[in-house]
């Protein structure tokens, strides 16, 4: 995981993760990064110092296992729907399908508009390597 220090278009500067470069650059050229401040989709890298590794400690390693087996359980537990996530949310939703556990993918703004319309969700990150 590489962490960018981002800028909008209107100069609102925040941090976000990604699994690495390319994934970034894919992400900002397809607008599915959104500024948290103003929702602008032009975003690109703010100036960055360098980030020197530190050595492994305990508490990290640990809560990296911990991380792992929660996005385990989650993934056992739940049904993957891939791409009809926001599809099958909403007929959840509407009573059109039984209520169950699903996960998938949605861009930013299928996310941001089935949270507008009052259905919960909640974004599941990717984990970090385990070699970091």
């Amino acid at each position: 995981m590489i962490r960018y220090s981002l800028i909008c278009d209107a100069g609102h500067s925040f941090d976000s993760w990604f699994r690495d470069s390319a994934g970034f650059e894919k992400q900002a050229a397809e607008g599915q990064i959104a500024c948290p401040f103003c929702d602008s989709t032009k975003i690109t890298r703010d100036v960055m110092a360098p980030h020197i590794a530190k050595p492994r400690d305990d508490a990290a390693h640990d809560l990296r296992v911990k991380l792992r087996e929660l996005h385990d359980t989650v993934v056992a537990h739940t049904e993957d729907v891939g791409d009809r996530f926001p599809e099958e949310a909403r007929a959840m939703e509407d009573g059109e399908t039984e209520r169950r556990a699903i996960r998938g993918r949605a861009t930013f703004e299928e996310a941001k508009a089935l949270l507008e319309e009052g259905i919960e969700i909640l974004p599941i990150p990717g984990l970090p390597n385990d070699s970091n």
